[in-house]
């Protein structure tokens, strides 16, 4: 177990010294008392101990630096923290998460699934062919949805792509691009627009928007889930759209 989780004073140790890194060299002891928690005169002997330790050091009246060898054991006490919090979140708590899928068949509580992904959704099937399996926490009839949990393996899964249509903004000259839109759109399951523009051009096109909020969030979102995607933006604001896109590492193209 790490120091400063098991042993109280490693903890607040760990937090003065902290609250001194953040201030120095100026450092109020009622401050750190007030953020820590515990008296002034606490904090003014953990300090005191902290500089014969030689973790603080002192340059004058309330001016104090943390050294090399209390931002080291800082650091470790960090590090080791880091470590027990992805054991309790990846290895502990992990294989106890539950999530909800669309069972393909009846299924019995406490039956091995296969899962997979359909349309963006997480769906179940009893037994354990697939790539991916779980144990079903509730019972459900084909079609409903049944809670999983104990998941093990990837799921085998194309990531979508997204293809991003420039359109004009009010204040340039409209441009005839409908029947371009419209093929672009076609057999694609999300279609986004951003801006008051986008929503007419495919409105004009014969094409309604299944949304025109967050679109380039929502078309990033979809892709990660195997689905393609498009998004009708404005000249002015393609740019947040394809940062979204960017920023998912969603493989998308431009086009005028």
């Amino acid at each position: 177990m790490v120091d400063v989780l098991e042993n109280k004073r490693a903890a607040t140790r760990f937090r003065i010294l902290v609250e001194i890194a953040d201030r120095q060299p100026a450092v109020s002891q009622g401050e750190i008392a007030e953020a820590v928690g515990v008296t002034s005169q606490a904090v003014s002997e953990y300090i005191r101990d902290l500089v014969e330790e030689g973790f603080v050091e002192k340059e004058g009246r309330s001016r104090y630096r943390v050294t090399k060898e209390g931002v080291d054991w800082v650091f470790q006490s960090a590090t080791d923290m880091r470590r027990f919090v992805d054991h309790v979140t990846d290895d502990i708590l992990g294989s106890v998460q539950e999530d909800a899928a669309i069972a393909d068949a009846d299924i019995d509580v406490g039956e091995t699934v296969s899962l997979s992904l359909s349309e963006g959704l997480l769906h179940a099937a009893p037994g354990d062919e697939g790539v991916a399996t779980g144990v079903s926490t509730t019972s459900a009839d084909s079609g409903e949805v049944v809670g999983v949990t104990g998941f093990e393996g990837v799921i085998d899964l194309e990531p979508g792509h997204v293809s991003v249509v420039q359109v004009p903004t009010v204040r340039t000259d409209p441009a005839d691009s409908g029947a371009d839109i419209a093929a672009t759109c076609e057999d694609v399951p999300i279609v986004t627009a951003a801006g008051v523009e986008a929503v007419s051009a495919l409105r004009d096109a014969g094409v309604e928007p299944t949304t025109y909020f967050a679109p380039g969030e929502v078309a990033a979102d979809a892709a990660s889930r195997g689905l393609d995607a498009v998004v009708v933006a404005t000249q002015d604001t393609i740019g947040r759209v394809t940062d979204a896109l960017t920023d998912a590492s969603v493989s998308y193209d431009v086009a005028k």
